[in-house]
């Protein structure tokens, strides 16, 4: 009797460990198939950082040419310029993106921005394909200005490698040091905007108008690395 009592013991122990294994298994299966998004990129969300006055956010990544990079859906996320490069475009007339479906890598030309008959460029910080652009940023250019890290956001990109997004982006240690280091080299080649270029310790929508000059395409250009 002992031994058809230690059989029957072990048969429903069995059981029970695979009644539980499979649980787990269809849990993980749950949990893989819902995909896991990102609140949208803006200012109130992302925690605020600045850096010799213009906003630096953590929580997103960043470009050495001045786009910044943040995942939303699984294998996906949203690009736009930081606060500095925006407020070096100004007032711009119009904005240039790519349609979906077009692929890009990382450092290629990603957008045009125009300004008074002249035109500067900016790169791609990731390698994918632009699954949509934001309409409302074509419609009213100046959201890249008013709010860079949100509503002015440019597109979003599908990334196949979950590497690719991270690949020669800025280390996270280094960003302070790499902002102020652009600020640094903009206020030398530009000496007239230090008494203006801060508003209460905050950059100027437009950086580079009323500076007598000023060469706006040669200057983005040189921090825009196109």
């Amino acid at each position: 009797m002992i031994w058809m009592s230690l059989v029957i013991l072990t048969f429903f122990s069995g059981v029970l460990v695979d009644y539980l294994l499979q649980r787990s298994r269809v849990k993980i299966a749950v949990i893989e198939a819902t995909p896991v998004r990102a609140a949208p990129a803006n200012e109130a969300e992302l925690s605020p950082r600045y850096v010799e006055g213009f906003l630096v956010p953590e929580g997103i990544r960043y470009h050495p040419g001045h786009m910044w990079l943040k995942s939303e859906w699984r294998n996906s996320a949203r690009v736009g310029a930081d606060e500095f490069a925006a407020k070096l475009a100004g007032n711009i007339d119009k904005i240039d993106l790519p349609k979906p479906g077009q692929w890009f890598r990382q450092g290629q030309t990603l957008l045009k921005l125009h300004r008074n008959g002249e035109t500067a460029t900016m790169l791609s910080p990731i390698e994918g394909e632009v699954v949509e652009v934001n309409r409302e940023v074509l419609n009213n250019p100046s959201l890249l200005r008013s709010d860079p890290y949100g509503k002015g956001w440019l597109v979003s990109v599908r990334v196949y490698d979950e590497l690719s997004p991270w690949r020669n982006l800025l280390p996270i240690n280094l960003v302070t040091n790499w902002m102020k280091d652009a600020v640094t080299r903009l206020y030398a080649k530009q000496p007239a905007l230090v008494p203006v270029a801060a508003d209460g310790g905050r950059p100027v929508e437009d950086l580079l108008s009323g500076v007598p000059g000023a060469e706006w395409q040669k200057t983005t250009a040189e921090f825009f690395l196109p």
